[in-house]
């Protein structure tokens, strides 16, 4: 699980670094916001479109390879859009590191789901707190390697990739063995093509997971420009906010999956989207410093429940885990994705503080999808 959680950072850990770009792309090729929410959209379209597919390999037949195929891919790509020189080439090198990240996670979700054991939920937010450092690593690793290097210092990120994915290739035959046995699979009755699938369920919990990610893309894509340009900071202190967040939703992912474990996966999901709102409106009205503190608190309730929602979608779908891992943690969240240029249109428009508020109100929608399902897990 150690190899596994560290994989998920070294490969989120390129997602995080858009964020970062962001501001400074913005400053030294003159995109606009829309344009930069593009890249995002990007990012993230690209992770999750296609991860379903991958999902569906994984459950057919074990493809171990693509999770360092999958780190590499995502830090070459990265490490290249820095030094891109127009934007068509810039949002082909965040798409290909995208493409990368959707190879890694199916797969290495799937062995997460092995190695857990019966405490699915804790195991499965161990998994998800490694990508959860990666994300908000991402700004922390990219922001001064720009300041000190320039947009070349991008560069930079593919040591990590490279030096990760020897790690996963030496580990991945120690990982097999966890693996369920053959004979087990043949003499098991309840072959995964019979085990009860419940859609109905499965489908308002990717409702519930595509609003969360709504409102998480939105704040990753502009939380640093709303320090710059509403509360007139710098773009390494908005970064340095965005890792705030980040961070403590990595926090946040290791306190709610025992929760989940304990008090059951609807009721803890429900009261991140019930927090939500008036965390992110109590943002708007404070300052920079005060602001870092409240992100602290959104952070966790944004983030911490990704690991709660991959094993919902796990127990909803149990002869298919690595479709509902494809599913939960790319297409849902690639969906979520799509709001990164719409929020950057209502700021060209209507300027980041609105859009602010738009992102508050965004997860009553999901606390009246999540009160829609079952109470108890399915058996």
């Amino acid at each position: 699980m150690a190899a596994l959680s560290s994989g998920h950072l070294f490969t989120d850990l390129n997602q995080g670094a858009v964020a970062a770009l962001i501001p400074f792309l913005v400053a030294e090729r003159g995109l606009s916001l829309a344009a930069a929410g593009s890249l995002v959209l990007a990012a993230t379209v690209s992770s999750s479109v296609v991860q379903p597919l991958f999902g569906i390999f994984s459950d057919n037949r074990a493809i171990p390879a693509l999770m360092p195929l999958g780190v590499l891919l995502g830090g070459a790509g990265m490490a290249l859009a820095g030094v891109a020189p127009t934007f068509p080439l810039i949002l082909l090198c965040v798409t290909l590191s995208g493409l990368g990240v959707a190879a890694f996670h199916p797969e290495a979700a799937r062995f997460a789901n092995y190695v857990s054991g019966s405490r699915r939920a804790r195991g499965m937010s161990f998994f998800s707190v490694g990508g959860n450092a990666g994300f908000a690593l991402g700004p922390l690793v990219t922001t001064p390697l720009v300041l000190i290097f320039g947009l070349p210092g991008t560069l930079f990120l593919a040591v990590p990739a490279l030096l990760m994915a020897g790690v996963l290739v030496v580990e991945i035959p120690r990982m097999r063995r966890f693996e369920p046995a053959t004979v087990e699979k043949e003499s098991d009755e309840r072959t995964p093509e019979k085990l009860p699938e419940h859609w109905g369920p499965f489908i308002c919990m990717i409702g519930v997971v595509t609003v969360r990610s709504f409102a998480y893309f939105g704040l990753v894509a502009y939380v640093a420009s709303y320090y710059e340009q509403v509360l007139g900071v710098s773009a390494a202190l908005g970064n340095t906010a965005l890792t705030v967040m980040l961070a403590s939703g990595a926090v946040g992912t290791l306190l709610m999956g025992p929760l989940a474990d304990r008090f059951g996966r609807r009721a803890v999901l429900a009261a991140s989207m019930v927090a939500l709102p008036p965390l992110i409106f109590a943002f708007t009205l404070v300052g920079p410093f005060a602001g870092m503190a409240v992100l602290v608190l959104v952070g966790a309730a944004t983030i911490g429940t990704f690991g709660v929602t991959v094993v919902m979608g796990q127990e909803y779908l149990p002869g298919r885990i690595g479709l509902a891992a494809g599913i939960t943690m790319g297409l849902s969240i690639g969906l979520g994705g799509l709001g990164a240029p719409l929020l950057g249109a209502i700021a060209d428009v209507r300027g980041l503080s609105f859009t602010m508020l738009v992102i508050a109100a965004l997860p009553i929608v999901g606390l009246l999808l999540s009160l829609t399902l079952p109470r108890r897990r399915p058996v």
